[in-house]
């Protein structure tokens, strides 16, 4: 006895070309990361430029830590760069999204008979 198995045949049930519309769009993922990321390293450069300690001058009793005056910017100034990278996101889509391409789709559908 021979365990061979025959090749399933296939077969074309549609076929037809369809005209459809292509157009490109930003990843708003990578729009979102970057100005998030940008946003932290913008709070890595304040974080030198507020010391955090106590200044009477201004009424300002509590210091600080490096790493709070960091950690503040950072969540500050991350929500501000990611709702930034959003917004240039949605300006490219609108500008660059009114190209569109009309391309022909030759459409096929498969059925395999085992």
């Amino acid at each position: 006895m021979s365990d061979k198995q025959e090749p399933a045949e296939e077969v074309v049930i549609d076929d037809g070309v369809e005209t459809a519309t292509v157009r490109r769009a930003p990843k708003y993922s990578v729009f979102l990361a970057l100005g998030a990321a940008l946003g932290v390293f913008v709070a890595m450069i304040l974080t030198f430029a507020f010391d955090g300690q106590a200044n009477p001058a201004i009424g300002q009793t509590m210091s600080f830590t490096q790493g709070q005056v960091f950690g503040f910017l950072a969540l500050v100034c991350g929500v501000i760069g990611l709702a930034l990278g959003g917004i240039i996101a949605l300006i490219f889509e609108r500008t660059l999204g009114r190209r569109t391409h009309k391309v022909v789709v030759d459409r096929e559908e498969h059925l395999t008979i085992d």
